[in-house]
């Protein structure tokens, strides 16, 4: 009995490693626990209260969101491509009731980062921008977060930000937007086959810095890649995300963190250049 007992306790032992990039990287999906109302007993300001393993978003030292300053950004060319290898991958569309977010049920690919992958999991949207430039919010920011599949990493998450200013329709979206409308009191559809790929990255160029997911728990050790291109996306759009989720999340960026002397690096493969 004894024997069993120890590997019994072996085993669960394994499996907590194998698993714990997949509890790390996972965000809270119970949109009742937490919203975006200032003043709000479940706002912002009091995610880290709300339980004890969120103490995160009160005490953290890497939390996300946080203004990119072009003053403050070291442009530099050694970072490299964030070289991409995306591919079709069955989704599923889900209302999370803080964001709309689409997940990947097969393996929609990855992007290599200090030469490790970081397998795709999940996107979901932002309205309006959590990060700033320049002290500017755009009209919505959109999130593809990445996974590890290596427990010995010491960021195991990986996150591309695209920002977008109102404009001309985004491609991507309008391809799912009958879908997103479809949703009504759902709070999931399958997609079928979705290509990542569909998602214009539009520059080389992208701000990098270490910080946390934005959402409880608000778990920190992320790689932040922002996109330097701004995207376009119409009224009609951003309207269509903010009225699919609950009211207290139309709005759902949460408010800019403290730096706390964090760099910030642009990769620019001609770094003489200044920063826009």
């Amino acid at each position: 009995m004894a024997t069993l007992n120890w590997r019994v306790s072996v085993f669960l032992f394994l499996v907590s490693i194998l698993f714990c990039p997949l509890v790390i990287a996972q965000e809270v999906e119970d949109e009742s626990e937490f919203d975006y109302i200032r003043g709000s007993k479940k706002g912002p300001s009091k995610w880290g209260e709300i339980k004890r393993e969120w103490e995160r978003c009160k005490n953290g030292e890497m939390q996300s969101p946080i203004d990119l300053s072009s003053t403050r950004v070291k442009a530099i060319k050694t970072l490299g491509h964030l070289n991409n290898k995306y591919k079709p991958s069955n989704a599923i569309l889900k209302n999370r009731g803080h964001d709309i977010s689409i997940k990947w049920e097969g393996n929609a690919g990855s992007i290599k980062i200090n030469d490790t992958n970081y397998l795709l999991q999940q996107i979901h949207w932002h309205s309006p921008s959590e990060h700033t430039l320049n002290g500017r919010r755009y009209d919505l920011e959109l999130h593809l977060v990445h996974q590890s599949s290596h427990t010995d990493v010491k960021y195991p998450i990986a996150v591309v930000g695209i920002f977008y200013k109102m404009g001309r329709p985004d491609p991507f979206l309008s391809k799912l937007s009958r879908k997103i409308k479809a949703l009504g009191e759902e709070k999931e559809k399958k997609l079928g086959r979705i290509d990542p790929r569909m998602i214009k990255m539009g520059s080389i160029k992208y701000y990098r810095y270490m910080g946390s997911l934005t959402v409880p728990p608000c778990t920190e050790g992320v790689i932040w890649n922002i996109n330097q291109k701004i995207g376009t996306v119409s009224r009609e759009q951003v309207k269509l995300l903010r009225s699919a989720v609950h009211d207290s999340a139309e709005k759902n960026a949460r408010p800019i963190q403290p730096r706390n002397g964090r760099q910030v690096d642009l990769y620019d493969p001609n770094p003489t250049h200044t920063p826009n």
